[in-house]
């Protein structure tokens, strides 16, 4: 995008809207990034979308009579028409948190001005926003994403936040864009690899995402897709994870037992386990290795519940698999909804806000419950510790998910 181009169309419009997507991807973006652009441009509004989420601010630079065409990108329906029906995000993402950017991933232009080893950029990231006109700015992300955005709200940016990430674990939402796929797809997978465990007589055993929050985990249990799930909120003892797992595999007349893994979940005395120690611009290492070590426990400790006789483990990460591919219904009608909720905003006004599902209805909230406050499943409530399963009970006015942000 050329410095001509953004004069001509900032001359008709109403004002310009910036769009970017930051964190991991989901099904679901597109959808959302559709919503905003046609309502936006029908109404009179330019769209810029910002390209790889918050690196795009801070690798442009403000050279008038550059090509900005790696950092920023014009949207119009047509564009987005096309990619509204896939998954993934067309405006690409990044991990980068502007305030702490190390200098080994410094731009060049800006190797000269900053020196720390850890920099903060966030004038950078204003000043750029200025040269391109942005008089709105949309982030789509989870709350790594979101809490740089109050960060730019309390430096005067006008802010209106959309939730996204499969683990949907935001505060103040009880929907976050792409959680529905990913139970989605941990279900159908689950039960695919239900034959293999079937015929082998095995236990299989399923890291799925969750740092943090185990939704992502209880969600499929709840639907019947395990028959346990470990999470992040509770230590589990792994010798009464297999005793459960080889009850249930003695009951069961196909001889096999499934049991979810959140990749955030803790042996008793234990803490999380790190594929390494490389951590990203949030100070959050990579996790990984959980559903290998739980695997290898329950391999060893199975003679003890089973007369003596060894259970052979079928283990799968399913990682990337369950926010890769087009979204589902939900995913694809709750982003319309809240794109447009975004925009009305806008229309009104009104910004520092995140647009929300609370209780089945569509609202928006302050956008610094994001730094105000955490989510994570309400063990007490939904969480059956001595089970290591959900809770099967009082359903009665609970939103569609169930466990809620409350």
């Amino acid at each position: 995008m050329h410095r001509e181009e953004v004069a001509s169309t900032m001359a008709k419009s109403k004002g310009t809207i910036g769009i970017l997507t930051g964190g991991g991807d989901v099904p679901g973006l597109n959808p959302a990034i559709r919503a905003v652009t046609i309502r936006a441009r029908r109404e009179g509004y330019r769209v810029v979308g910002i390209r790889r989420g918050w690196a795009g601010l801070i690798e442009l630079e403000r050279d008038p009579d550059a090509n900005h065409s790696r950092n920023c990108l014009a949207l119009n329906e047509e564009i987005v028409n096309k990619a509204g029906r896939t998954g993934g995000t067309f405006l690409h993402t990044s991990r980068t948190q502007p305030s702490k950017v190390r200098r080994e991933e410094l731009p060049n232009h800006l190797l000269d001005t900053y020196t720390e080893e850890v920099n903060d950029l966030t004038k950078e990231v204003l000043a750029n926003l200025e040269f391109l006109g942005i008089d709105f700015l949309i982030p789509i992300g989870g709350d790594d994403t979101l809490s740089y955005a109050v960060r730019l709200y309390q430096e005067g940016v006008k802010v209106i936040g959309i939730p996204k990430t499969m683990d949907n674990d935001v505060p103040g939402t009880d929907y976050c864009i792409g959680f529905s796929t990913c139970v989605t797809r941990t279900i159908e997978m689950t039960n695919r690899l239900r034959t293999s465990a079937g015929s082998h007589e095995r236990f299989l055993v399923l890291e799925v995402f969750g740092r943090y929050a185990g939704f992502t985990a209880m969600l499929p249990t709840m639907a019947g897709a395990a028959n346990r799930c470990v999470i992040p909120e509770h230590k589990f003892s792994i010798e009464a994870l297999t005793e459960l797992l080889s009850q249930d595999r003695h009951e069961n007349p196909s001889r096999y037992s499934v049991v979810l893994v959140s990749e955030g979940a803790m042996f008793e005395g234990g803490e999380m386990v790190f594929k390494d120690t490389v951590k990203d611009a949030y100070g959050h290492a990579k996790l990984g290795g959980i559903g290998d070590l739980v695997s290898d426990r329950l391999k060893m400790l199975s003679p003890q519940f089973n007369e003596g006789k060894t259970i052979d483990v079928i283990n799968q990460k399913l990682g990337y698999l369950v926010r890769s591919g087009d979204p589902d219904a939900i995913d694809s009608i709750v982003p319309m909804a809240y794109g447009n909720l975004a925009f009305d905003l806008i229309l009104s006004g009104i910004h520092g806000r995140l647009v929300v599902l609370k209780n089945g209805r569509y609202d928006n909230v302050p956008i610094d419950v994001v730094t105000a406050t955490t989510k994570t499943v309400d063990i007490e409530r939904f969480y059956n510790r001595d089970r290591l399963r959900p809770y099967y009970k009082s359903f009665e006015m609970l939103p569609l998910f169930i466990m809620t942000s409350e």
